[in-house]
């Protein structure tokens, strides 16, 4: 645990400076291995030789497991998170679309239909032109509060789970949930006394507090927190997989609930009842990946910067003119000691790439799965049997295909490196090379998989654009776990918070560009969103090719222990030991 007494700021830079005393240490990059529990710290092993370092958990050394932060303690909350999240759009959707049909008709002067509606029931009388436009607006509307919401309080909740921890912020993210299936629970057992338009109200109050956006980039964090660099890009894989599963399976689950009970309202009691669970456990049982000394840490350097703000005195009619609601993106532009134009480049083109990835996955699922039903006359089954195969997919790859490359390109090095008897201390020293090529494969394959999209000409061909379009999963949890990779670690949660925030944007911008432009274009060109998803890419790919390995916030601590600079050849051999053999390694610092 921390030491006893309040903190300082200098604590910090101590922190990030401990170090082995009994071998000779290299700073590792991606290609170190995950510490096994008997070896953490150094210790030795059955083998007598000592394990790689990474001092992001030595707060909890001597603490029990039970109270010692891991990915592990997330996997099972997050997806009842995301099975609650995914169960929730379909029934809801046919809700909405119950209660305006049923309005509909009963303002219209013609004839009432022959069958009357059915709240949540199945109403084939509904599927008529003028009830889908009043659904889709009223559904946009919902998903324009909802997001514009989120973009302004997630990198909040990022910047403040820096300073007071993961867990309780992620337990907040879920309650704005929690009100609004109670609301949808009500207006659908009372919707003479409640009217639907009160649903517009729960999507408000998930939006304030960061809604399904908040609680994946908090869970990010957390992972980020507790797992060393060299395993955390498949540590953010596995949450990923746990996302795209319940996706795919809560709607199914949800489906045959409905079926199994015969009642819509019974699904809104189990989604209700999943997003206290997961508030619970979370909020008290999960540990806190930060420790009360890092916290603190935190606090304190944040204090600090505010007080220097309240010394330049600015009226606060000032500060409200001068206010710029897309403050948080700044962080992804950092100038000052430590940084460089090469920095700002690669969180750049990490942000705009995880944005296309996660945006056009929002954004262009239901268009797809339109266009599919339209081109090759799919029904409700083949649709599905489309979005599982895919989904399932990208959870193979995510769960088996990602682990075995990181596996191959990164703990098989370090064991080699290992053998050598030399020991390595991780920190965040950048993407690697793997990073970089694993990135620029996952972009590649989307631009092939639009490709795709755009000339087949049947179903099965459909089908394999769309599980090579899964590659984007392994896209996307590299980027997020490369972007943490270049800060400091009491910034991870800022920069996460401003990627979040770009998440909540695309979830408002993306479905009105490609659903209004699949609109516009169907009769004539249907594939046109297709060709600008993939331009949007292109541009991601774009991006992949200009990142660069090995780049990095240079925090003070680490300026002080770069005390010599290497020639080429010492970074790979090493500047004190010129005898020894090459180390399998991209980025090698000797002390």
């Amino acid at each position: 645990m921390g030491r006893a007494g309040a903190p300082s700021i200098d604590d910090a830079t101590t922190w990030r400076k401990r170090a082995s005393d009994s071998a000779t240490e290299v700073d590792a990059t991606e290609t170190t291995a995950l510490l096994s529990p008997d070896n953490e710290g150094g210790s030795t092993g059955g083998s007598g030789k000592k394990a790689d370092r990474w001092d992001g958990l030595d707060d909890f050394v001597d603490t029990p497991w039970w109270r010692k932060p891991s990915v592990y303690w997330l996997l099972v909350p997050y997806f009842i998170f995301t099975l609650a999240f995914g169960g929730a759009l379909v029934p809801k959707l046919n809700l909405i679309l119950s209660f305006i049909c049923k309005e509909h008709f009963n303002q219209s002067d013609s004839d009432p239909p022959a069958l009357p509606v059915f709240i949540g029931g199945e109403n084939p009388q509904c599927k008529i032109p003028e009830v889908q436009s009043k659904v889709a607006t009223f559904t946009l509307i919902m998903n324009f509060l909802t997001g514009l919401l989120s973009a302004i309080v997630v990198p909040i909740f990022g910047s403040l789970s820096d300073r007071y921890g993961r867990t309780r912020l992620m337990a907040l993210a879920s309650c704005g949930g929690v009100l609004a299936e109670i609301i949808t629970l009500l207006a659908a057992k009372y919707p003479d006394v409640i009217n639907y338009r009160w649903l517009i109200l729960g999507s408000v109050f998930d939006g304030m507090t960061g809604s399904f956006t908040a609680g994946s980039l908090l869970t990010q964090s957390y992972t980020s927190d507790c797992t060393p660099p060299s395993k955390r890009a498949v540590s953010i894989g596995y949450l990923h997989a746990c996302l795209f599963t319940g996706l795919a399976f809560g709607p199914l689950l949800a489906g045959y609930f409905v079926k199994w009970t015969g009642s819509l309202l019974s699904v809104f009691y189990v989604i209700v009842a999943c997003h206290i669970l997961f508030i619970f456990f979370v909020g008290l049982v999960i540990p806190e990946s930060l420790s009360k000394r890092r916290r603190s840490v935190a606090q304190e350097i944040w204090a600090k910067g505010w007080q220097d703000r309240a010394q330049s005195f600015v009226p606060w009619v000032s500060r409200v003119k001068g206010a710029n609601p897309l403050a948080p993106l700044k962080v992804l532009w950092p100038t000052g000691p430590g940084t460089s134009a090469r920095l700002r480049l690669n969180l750049v083109s990490l942000a705009v790439s995880d944005m296309i990835i996660l945006g056009s996955s929002v954004a262009v699922g239901p268009v797809i799965i339109l266009y599919s039903e339209y081109r090759f006359g799919w029904g409700t089954l083949e649709a599905s049997i489309f979005v599982s195969a895919v989904s399932l997919t990208r959870t193979v790859i995510l769960l088996i295909i990602f682990p075995a490359v990181n596996y191959f390109g990164r703990v098989r090095p370090a064991q080699r490196r290992r053998a050598l008897g030399i020991v390595s201390h991780e920190t965040n020293s950048g993407a690697d090379s793997l990073d970089v090529w694993v990135i620029r494969v996952a972009t590649a394959g989307e631009v092939l998989a639009c490709i795709g999209y755009s000339l087949a000409q049947n179903g099965h061909a459909f089908l394999i654009s769309g599980m090579l379009a899964a590659m984007g999963g392994l896209g996307s949890a590299s980027i997020q776990a490369a972007i943490t990779k270049h800060v400091p670690s009491d910034k991870v949660g800022q920069v996460l918070g401003a990627i979040g925030m770009l998440h909540a944007l695309s979830r408002v911008i993306g479905p009105l560009a490609f659903q209004g432009l699949y609109a516009a274009t169907v009769k004539t060109l249907p594939q046109a969103f297709l060709m600008v998803l993939g331009g949007l890419f292109c541009v991601a790919f774009t991006g992949a090719l200009l990142l660069k390995p090995h780049v990095h916030w240079t925090t003070q601590g680490e300026e002080e222990e770069e005390t010599e600079q290497l020639t080429p050849s010492e970074e790979i051999l090493g500047a004190n030991s010129r005898h020894t053999l090459p180390i399998d390694e991209d980025q090698v610092t000797m002390r």
